[in-house]
């Protein structure tokens, strides 16, 4: 592992390895054990879209490692000014030790990895949100013990954070369900991956059907950042894809609830069930420093 672009790159031991790392971190956390296992070291981190809980996790997560974190916006990169998006992965691989990207195209992801030579971080794209769903998938496990027999059902846009539910969901056992309107499916390639893995996936229309039996309900926002001229449409194309007591009541008792957050009540979740399912939903938004670190020490510890 050499980089972390996307969850489809991953082996199911990959994965597993950094939640056991991740369950280690956090453990070592709570009980005041130092782990300053990237000492010295500092991390790049690209920001083209913005966000709270991805910057302070990295940022926080590098200081606990004994690391250093430097933000970087389009302004303070040529490669908001044109500059080829291989020149500034070869400087940056001159100065920094990793770096992490949140921006709009997989490509530059990719380009970046593959022209620079230090470890980079998939910190979201249009395609998928690795670093939230590894969070996610930590989250679960600290619930149920394991993923065997556990059924993932996604409600809402088939956008990055479902095409990586599907793609980790699938890779460490889980049945996975999505329910999506026509118009806004996975992407293709997910949907390729999928017909590997027979009836542990189904796509549906009619959330009830998706949500039926499910141990884990999650959702997203309607209107990702970028679509915001869309946003009215989007809430009468979606309006019956809400996690609520009667989505709830389909899935089995005692059902999870997550949320990558920012939430939007009363459309994508109300606001009772985000409430009552608050300490999950919080609990995976921690996890976000704990699996990141996890992926930061895999990629960047010296030997």
């Amino acid at each position: 592992m050499n980089h972390l672009l996307k969850l489809l790159d991953l082996s199911t031991e990959e994965i597993t390895g950094i939640l056991d790392l991740a369950d280690q971190l956090k453990y070592e956390r709570k009980h005041n054990i130092p782990h300053e296992l990237l000492n010295g070291q500092t991390l790049g981190m690209i920001f083209q879209k913005s966000s709270t809980r991805t910057r302070v996790s990295f940022e926080t997560g590098m200081y606990q490692l004994g690391g250093h974190a430097l933000f970087l916006s389009s302004r303070d990169l040529q490669i908001g000014r044109g500059e080829p998006v291989q020149d500034t992965a070869r400087v940056l691989s001159r100065y920094l030790d990793g770096i992490m990207i949140r921006t709009f195209e997989q490509k530059e992801v990719e380009d970046l990895a593959k022209f620079g030579s230090i470890p980079v971080i998939n910190g979201l794209t249009d395609f998928c949100h690795p670093c939230q769903v590894l969070a996610d998938l930590m989250t679960i496990r600290e619930k149920f013990g394991s993923f065997s027999g556990l059924k993932m059902c996604f409600i809402g846009d088939g956008n990055n954070m479902a095409n990586s539910l599907i793609v980790g969901g699938l890779k460490v056992g889980m049945n996975v369900a999505v329910a999506t309107p026509d118009g806004y499916k996975p992407d293709g390639a997910v949907l390729e991956f999928t017909k590997g893995y027979g009836d542990k996936f189904a796509l549906e229309t009619d959330p009830f059907m998706a949500a039926s039996g499910a141990d884990i309900l999650i959702t997203d926002t309607w209107t990702s950042m970028g679509e915001e001229a869309e946003k009215e449409e989007r809430k009468k194309i979606f309006k019956d894809y809400q996690i609520n007591r009667q989505l709830l009541a389909a899935a089995n008792a005692g059902a999870m609830v997550q949320h990558c957050l920012p939430a939007y009540r009363g459309q994508e979740i109300t606001e009772e069930v985000f409430e009552e399912h608050a300490d999950e939903i919080f609990n995976e938004a921690e996890n976000r420093l704990h699996a990141q670190k996890a992926v930061m020490v895999k990629l960047m510890k010296k030997d």
